[in-house]
């Protein structure tokens, strides 16, 4: 068997969907004997029988996996391509040598661990819709939207205003919990300036980022201020002077016109 932590080194694996993902297993057949004094068993849940070999023939092929496993004949590490999300999850790499007593054969278990496989699968770049709710020349009310799809497995959502990290009101759906996720997250900001926002997905190590910039509205009318009492009250005396003025006039220059014409006549 191998040494402690070479074997706690090989208990995870990770693939995404779609590629070749090898499981190790926590042996190797030595140079001096073959497959044929092995039986070798891959499990998994401890109770799922996965792929098994003994005396060098295959003998069992879980129906799921079929034509999507490969057996490495010398470390014993199991291929599977293309890898599913529903082949995430634990699985065990039993060894069992072979040892011929008295036409007899006794199997001797030199092998047995777990090794576990963690499946990502790519989530949507990040969508981000922003919708002004009620705006005002201080401040706009936005209702902000980041949405992503078809990853795995659950993710985070994470966010920055400005640079200063934001907390998302998220929620997820899956139709099942080894299945695709789909995420999204609200945010209701009060927007006094022209802001910048970052939405980031994380799964497994994997994130994806989508930034979008709030501009503040610049089309803002401020509100027409009526006058005050003053400014009207000196507004009417000046209309009031200008009229009764005009009056004065108009009945004083026919007049001036009418003795003009007298005296012309006597002269």
């Amino acid at each position: 068997c191998p040494l402690l932590g070479y074997a706690v080194e090989k208990k995870m694996a990770k693939g995404k969907v779609g590629e070749k993902v090898g499981l190790p297993c926590c042996h190797e057949i030595p140079s001096t004997e073959s497959l044929r004094n092995y039986r070798v068993y891959w499990q998994k849940n401890t109770t799922e029988v996965v792929l098994a070999y003994a005396e060098g023939k295959k003998i069992s092929e879980n129906e799921r996996y079929k034509n999507r496993t490969e057996l490495n004949m010398t470390n014993l590490t199991l291929w599977i391509s293309p890898v599913e999300i529903l082949d995430n999850g634990p699985y065990q790499c039993v060894v069992q040598h072979l040892k011929v007593l008295q036409n007899s054969v006794a199997p001797r278990i030199v092998c047995d661990e777990p090794v576990t496989l963690f499946i990502t699968a790519d989530f949507s770049e990040p969508n981000i819709t922003a919708e002004v709710r009620t705006s005002s020349c201080e401040s706009d009310e936005v209702v902000v939207r980041c949405s992503s799809h078809g990853g795995f497995p659950k993710p985070k959502i994470s966010g920055a205003l400005n640079n200063e990290s934001v907390v998302w009101n998220a929620t997820w759906v899956s139709e099942a919990g080894i299945s695709p996720y789909n995420v999204t997250g609200n945010l209701r900001l009060n927007v006094t300036e022209d802001t910048s926002l970052t939405c980031s997905i994380e799964y497994n190590g994997f994130a994806k980022s989508t930034s979008l910039l709030l501009k503040k509205r610049s089309d803002c009318v401020l509100p027409t201020i009526p006058p005050s009492y003053n400014v009207i009250t000196a507004s009417s005396i000046i209309i009031i002077v200008f009229l009764l003025a005009v009056t004065l006039a108009a009945r004083f220059l026919p007049r001036h016109g009418k003795y003009t014409s007298f005296f012309k006549k006597q002269s």
